[in-house]
């Protein structure tokens, strides 16, 4: 088990996840102990472990990558564009994403909240206090103060997260405007904690299959196979909303603003985006994406250089897509009432984290969690994403890496460029 990829493991732990949950009842038990009992305590401890590392995680990566950017020299009318372009095309993904999750209501099943499908265990009234007391969401203003806290100590040990991610970009931009020592001995104090933050959920991640095994099972042995409806549902609406994305709203936004024909972008980049559905890593396949950018596309190196590992860093439609409706299906299942405000605060925290995540081991994981605490979910339900997420991890890194290289073709044209996505190129 061990020499396999993570991804294999957690499919395998899936799967007998399945087995186990089919082959146990709630009441089964061993010398005394019951399975339920142990399954529930090493999920809420796999739960935990992540839930342990989100605070110093989202705030050593906001930091360190607001400060490289901020700090970056070519940081002017380039890196301007790029932000722009980065900043709407994540938002659209999110928009989008919101429409898919609005249409199919993936956490709704025959006409009621999946919650005890999914054997999701907190109750209503519990998240309806946690959302009233704590999260600021019930108004446009709320949204607004929440991101300015009093106390940001505070603000860290109640979850609050909205203000933290404010504060800290806030630190990582001010950090860059200091005298120079001082400027790096802070830099070399973040990048520190937050290399030591990625190990430390790297080796978290390495039990992701017995979490997952302890979730499902836990899950199915409760209300047997009927909690994958829901999953498939959800599935199905990602993938939907990821193939508007990168097949409508892109090629848009690239005809739109440079009048050069889409379907030769999609040729330039195909062996990329084979390469990005492969690894599930936009940062893995970065060479190659440079290569068909510059080779295929006909950018030139001085735009793509700069732009593209930016866009690898802090440009994630697919990911931030992934977390607007992960975050919405798992609100639907507890019976939560999504009004404006909610979808609404759904949409700040998924943008700002998909700036501030996006190079983490377990982004996706970690952007979740922050969004359900901003509007007051418990966490539990992020282990059963896990069960499809390889699959949809692929998709969105794909789409990741396309938008990237729209990017760079759009910003390279705006720069007066020529010869882009020429007939020869494909």
């Amino acid at each position: 088990m061990l020499k396999l990829e993570l991804h294999w493991q957690i499919v395998v732990a899936l799967m007998l996840a399945v087995v186990a949950g089919l082959s146990f009842s709630t009441d089964s038990h061993l010398f005394g102990i019951r399975f339920y009992a142990v399954f529930d305590f090493t999920g809420s401890l796999f739960l935990n472990a992540l839930k342990m590392i989100i605070v110093p995680l989202i705030v050593a990566s906001l930091i360190t990558g607001i400060a490289g950017i901020g700090g970056s020299k070519g940081l002017g009318r380039l890196g301007s564009k790029a932000i722009l372009f980065y900043m709407t095309t994540s938002l659209l993904a999110i928009l989008t994403g919101l429409f898919f999750v609005n249409i199919f209501n993936p956490g709704i099943i025959d006409g009621q909240a999946a919650r005890d499908v999914l054997g999701l265990s907190a109750d209503q009234a519990s998240i309806a206090e946690s959302k009233v007391a704590g999260k600021g969401a019930s108004d446009i203003v709320g949204v607004f103060l929440s991101m300015v806290p009093t106390n940001i100590v505070a603000a860290a040990a109640n979850g609050q997260m909205l203000g933290l991610i404010f504060f800290s970009i806030l630190f990582g931009y001010f950090m860059t405007r200091i005298n120079e020592p001082y400027a790096e001995a802070q830099f070399n104090f973040w990048q520190g904690l937050f290399e030591v933050m990625m190990k430390i959920t790297e080796w978290v991640m390495k039990f992701a299959p017995v979490g997952v095994f302890a979730l499902v099972a836990k899950v199915v042995m409760t209300t047997g196979l009927g909690a994958f409806k829901p999953l498939l549902v959800f599935f199905f609406t990602v993938l939907l909303a990821l193939l508007a994305h990168a097949f409508i709203v892109l090629p848009l936004m690239l005809k739109l603003l440079t009048r050069l024909n889409p379907i030769r972008q999609y040729q330039a980049m195909a062996p990329a985006l084979l390469t990005a559905f492969s690894t599930a890593s936009s940062s893995a396949t970065l060479p190659m994406t440079m290569d068909c950018v510059e080779k295929n596309a006909g950018v030139s190196n001085r735009t793509s250089s700069f732009v593209l590992p930016l866009g690898a860093t802090v440009n994630m439609d697919g990911t931030a897509l992934y977390e607007c409706v992960a975050a919405l299906f798992i609100a639907q299942a507890y019976g939560l009432e999504l009004s404006l405000m909610t979808q609404f605060t759904v949409v700040i925290v998924a943008l700002l984290t998909s700036i501030g995540v996006a190079g983490i081991p377990a982004a996706s994981l970690v952007a979740i969690s922050i969004i359900l605490g901003a509007i007051g979910l418990p966490a539990e339900g992020i282990g059963l994403i896990l069960a499809v997420d390889r699959i949809l991890d692929m998709c969105r890194t794909a789409v990741n890496v396309f938008s990237d290289s729209c990017g760079a073709v759009i910003i390279a044209h705006s720069e007066g460029e020529k010869g882009l996505l020429l007939a020869k190129s494909a």
